[in-house]
C-alpha cells in the first residue's frame, strides 16, 4: 500500500451516485453490489450533510441485489435481473438508475447490458464501482448517462438556457440553497437554469435539456465530464467558472455568462445594481458593531476547490479579513493546482494565503502550524490571532486548539442542520456573513 485515508472527506463513486440520485426527484436506485453498501453509503449522506434526509428512495428502502459468496463465484446478474423485476413492480418511480458496486464490477457481471433490456420503462445502468474514484466522479457517471442515455436530442437551442453543473447533491451540503440563489439571480437577467436537482425539476424536465445553449460548471472538479458529454452528445458549448459569493464574484458570474449569452449589458447592469444596493442595505447593519468590537480575522480555509477559492475571496474582498492559509483536498493535477493557486493572487489583500494539496487532516495540521513562528519561550509571542476556520466537522478540534471561530461549509458538516440555507450569490452571502459573526458572539 504507497497510501492511506485519513479522515476521509469523500465516499467511493457508488455513494456519490447514491447521493445524486437521491437528490433527483423521483428517481429510484437499484443497487447491484453486496449487502451493506447502499445502507451505509446513504446514511452517509444523511447524517453528514447536515441532516440531508435520504430522499425519494434512499436510506433502508434502497432496492439492491444483496449479492453473497455465491455470486461471486457463480456471477449475480440472474440476481440483478429479479431485482429490477421486483423493482418496477412494487416501487412507483419516474427513473430507475442501475448503479454496481466494486465486487459486481470485478466479477464482470454486465449490469449495464441487463439494464438496457428494460431501457422502455426507463431503466439505465451505469458503471459505478467504488475504485472509480471518489464521489465527484460518481457524481459525473450518473449525470452523464443522463445526458447519453436520457437527455433528448434537440436542434433547436433555447438561446438563453443554461444547464448548471458541479453542484454536487450532499457534498455540497448547501446544494439545494445554493442552486435556489444562481437560480433566481439568472432569472432577473432573463436565463433559465437547468438544475437537475433544484426547486420545482422533474424527470420529464431534465428529459428536456438538451436544448440549453451553454453548460456552466462551477467547480473544477466535479461536472467537467457532464459537461463535455453535453458537448459532445448534445453540441453544447461550456464555460468553468467558481462559485461566486457576495457583490463582486456574484457581479463577475453574471458578466460572463451574459457575454457568452449576449445577454444586453444594460440588464445586467440593472439587476447588478439592484442586488448590491439590497445586500449592502443589509450589510451595513454589522459594519459599526464588526469595527467596534474587532471582528478582523486571520482566516484559514479547509475545503475542496469548489468552496475554497470563492469563501476566501469573499470573507478578505468583503470583511475585511487576512487570508492566511488554504488547504484544498481534490485537486490532484499538477497543472489545475498551479492555475487554481494563481486565483488567490486576485485577491487585493496585501497578504496572500500558503496554498497547500493535502486531504490527510494529520499533514494540514502539521502544515498549518508550521506556517506561523514557533514560540521559543521567548518574552513576548505573536500567535496566529484572532483566527477562524472554515473547513469541515473534521477540523473542529483543530479550531479549539486555536481558540478559533468556526464554522463548518464543506462535507462532512454533522453539527448543522441544513434545509433551504445557501451562500452563493449576493443573498446567500448575507447568510454566510450571519453565520460567521454569529458565531464570533454566541457565547455572549
Amino acid at each position: 500500500m504507497s497510501d492511506f485515508i485519513e479522515r476521509s472527506k469523500f465516499s467511493c463513486a457508488l455513494g456519490g451516485a447514491l447521493s445524486t440520485i437521491a437528490a433527483i426527484p423521483k428517481a429510484v436506485p437499484i443497487v447491484h453490489a453486496s449487502g451493506g453498501c447502499a445502507a451505509a453509503l446513504s446514511g452517509t449522506y444523511n447524517l453528514s450533510a447536515g441532516y440531508r434526509g435520504v430522499g425519494y428512495c434512499g436510506g433502508n428502502m434502497i432496492p439492491t441485489s444483496n449479492i453473497s459468496q455465491s455470486h461471486i463465484v457463480f456471477g449475480g446478474e440472474s440476481k440483478l435481473e429479479g431485482q429490477i423485476e421486483g423493482t418496477l413492480k412494487y416501487i412507483k418511480g419516474d427513473l430507475y438508475l442501475v448503479v454496481t458496486g466494486c465486487q459486481t464490477e470485478m466479477i464482470g457481471d454486465d449490469a449495464v447490458g441487463i439494464a438496457d433490456r428494460y431501457r422502455d420503462q426507463n431503466v439505465i445502468g451505469i458503471n459505478t464501482p467504488g475504485f472509480l474514484g471518489n464521489t465527484l466522479r460518481g457524481y459525473d457517471a450518473v449525470l452523464s448517462a443522463l445526458v447519453k442515455n436520457f437527455i433528448e436530442k434537440k436542434e433547436e437551442k433555447a438561446p438563453k438556457t443554461i444547464n448548471l453543473l458541479g453542484i454536487v447533491p450532499g457534498h455540497d451540503v448547501f446544494y439545494r440553497g445554493n442552486i435556489g440563489h444562481l437560480k433566481n439571480l439568472l432569472e432577473k437577467i432573463g436565463v433559465k437554469a437547468n438544475t437537475f436537482f433544484g426547486d420545482g425539476e422533474s424527470v420529464e424536465k431534465i428529459k428536456n435539456y438538451g436544448d440549453a445553449s451553454l453548460s456552466v460548471v462551477v467547480s473544477e472538479t466535479a461536472g467537467q465530464i457532464t459537461a463535455k458529454a453535453f458537448e459532445t452528445v448534445h453540441k453544447i458549448p461550456y464555460i468553468t467558472t467558481e462559485l461566486p459569493i457576495g457583490p463582486k464574484a456574484s457581479e463577475r458570474f453574471l458578466r460572463l455568462i451574459g457575454e457568452k449569452l449576449g445577454i444586453d449589458t444594460a440588464v445586467i447592469d440593472k439587476v447588478v445594481e439592484e442586488e448590491t444596493k439590497y445586500f449592502y442595505s443589509y450589510f451595513e447593519r454589522i459594519v459599526d458593531v464588526a469595527s467596534d468590537l474587532d471582528f478582523q480575522r486571520y482566516v484559514v480555509a479547509i475545503t475542496d476547490s469548489y468552496y475554497a477559492y470563492p469563501l476566501v475571496d469573499f470573507v478578505s474582498e468583503e470583511l475585511g479579513w487576512i487570508p492566511h492559509f488554504v488547504a484544498v483536498n481534490d485537486l490532484q493535477d499538477k497543472s489545475k493546482q498551479e492555475a487554481y493557486t494563481k486565483k488567490f493572487e486576485n485577491l487585493t489583500s496585501q497578504t496572500k494565503p500558503s496554498v497547500i494539496y493535502e486531504d490527510k487532516f494529520s499533514y494540514v495540521k502539521k502544515k498549518l502550524r508550521a506556517s506561523w513562528p514557533y514560540n521559543n519561550n521567548q518574552k513576548y509571542y505573536d500567535s496566529l490571532g484572532p483566527l477562524y476556520i472554515i473547513g469541515s466537522v473534521v477540523e473542529r478540534n483543530l479550531a479549539a486548539d486555536y481558540g478559533a471561530g468556526f464554522l463548518t461549509v464543506a462535507f462532512p458538516v454533522s453539527n448543522r442542520a441544513v434545509l433551504n440555507k445557501g451562500y452563493a450569490g449576493f443573498r446567500g452571502a448575507l447568510s454566510l456573513v450571519e453565520d460567521l459573526l454569529t458565531n464570533l458572539v454566541a457565547s455572549r
